[in-house]
């Protein structure tokens, strides 16, 4: 009998458009899905701790209080660094006007020794300010500063969630008898996420460490200012170290010259590309189950549809979007297998071959 079906092609078509009109709807609606995926992150984040306190038999109130303040530390913690960060690059801009100025002018000899002195050349050089420069580095912050906008939205979201995280955690359990793929899929998100951020948290305090050292061994100011500021940068899969960068070696350009902003970049390109390309990958491939490819799409697609706080959550919501699509659906293997970068685990054999005939009755004599 022959299956009437769609054409694999025309089922590929339909999916990608519906794809792209869903993350457009996501885009509409981003300055209220982002909070909601954050929220739901920490909350996951510090389920751990709620489990805990019920394990022991804490009150109900102390289960959702203590977790709820231990993720409001942590924003207020990110709030203050950054802001302290954007102020100190405010404060630290017009005392560098002359050193700024005598570098143009360095420049432009040098340019005009190598035969390159022309109007247009020393026009542009001219034109270079130092308040410029340090608007790159104040942007940059300014845009990490925006994800926290929506900080009364991410608390109340905060409590509702751990109000209804214990329930919600029984009905998963309950739903596991009728669909036990979705269940399954939605454990398994949140185990990873909290792995994902573990990992990156571990990881991010080496490289943070490591950047503290090197940038108060060069002399650049504020090191461990810009220590917490990598730190943050790195749960931004693949370019979060390069944003991390550019603030320290705009001040090190500026502190010590050409030479002391090439031995910041060198730094931090020797410290994080061998620690986040070569090792934290090992950690992470195994604690996302996301190929390396996968984790640069991502970024940017949700960076694209989420601006910042989407580069911040790409990995919990490539996750999210595996775990209901994918994970959920026994026959998507292949396409979880695409996501991770593994093959699947095969399936038990079957057995072949007519079943065995019974012997026969044997004559009664």
């Amino acid at each position: 009998m022959i299956q009437q079906g769609f054409p694999r092609a025309l089922v590929v078509l339909l999916g990608t458009a519906a794809a792209v009109v869903t993350l457009a709807g996501i885009q509409a609606v981003g300055s209220i899905l982002g909070p909601v995926v954050l929220a739901l992150t920490l909350v996951i984040a510090v389920s751990p701790l709620r489990s805990w306190l019920s394990r022991h038999r804490a009150p109900t109130w102390m289960q959702i209080v203590i977790p709820l303040a231990v993720v409001l530390l942590v924003l207020l913690g990110m709030i203050a660094v950054l802001s302290l960060a954007a102020a100190q690059l405010a404060l630290l801009a017009p005392t560098y006007a002359t050193q700024f100025n005598e570098m143009v002018t360095d420049l432009q000899h040098w340019a005009a020794g190598l035969g390159y002195g022309s109007e247009q050349l020393n026009k542009a050089l001219s034109s270079l300010d130092p308040g410029k420069v340090i608007e790159v580095a104040q942007g940059l912050l300014s845009s990490l500063m925006s994800v926290m906008s929506s900080l009364f939205l991410i608390v109340v979201l905060l409590l509702a969630m751990s109000l209804d995280a214990p329930v919600f955690s029984r009905i998963v359990d309950a739903a596991a008898v009728e669909r036990p793929a979705l269940a399954l899929a939605l454990k398994t998100f949140s185990y990873r996420t909290r792995r994902y951020l573990i990992v990156s948290t571990f990881f991010g305090l080496i490289c943070s460490a490591l950047d503290v050292a090197a940038l108060y061994a060069l002399g650049v100011p504020l090191p461990l200012l810009w220590g917490v500021l990598a730190l943050i940068t790195n749960y931004i899969p693949n370019i979060g170290f390069i944003l991390g960068l550019i603030p320290p070696a705009l001040l090190g350009l500026l502190e010590g010259g050409p030479k002391t902003m090439l031995l910041v970049i060198v730094a931090y390109l020797a410290i994080n590309v061998v620690i986040q390309s070569f090792i934290q990958p090992k950690f992470l491939g195994d604690a996302v189950g996301l190929s390396t490819t996968t984790t640069f799409l991502s970024l940017i697609v949700w960076a694209w549809v989420l601006g910042p706080l989407g580069a911040l959550l790409a990995i919990p919501l490539s996750l999210l979007v595996r775990a209901l699509l994918i994970d959920s659906d026994p026959a998507s293997k292949w396409a979880a297998a695409l996501l991770s970068g593994t093959l699947p685990e095969p399936e038990p054999p079957q057995p072949s071959g007519p079943a065995p005939k019974s012997a026969p009755p044997q004559a009664a004599s």
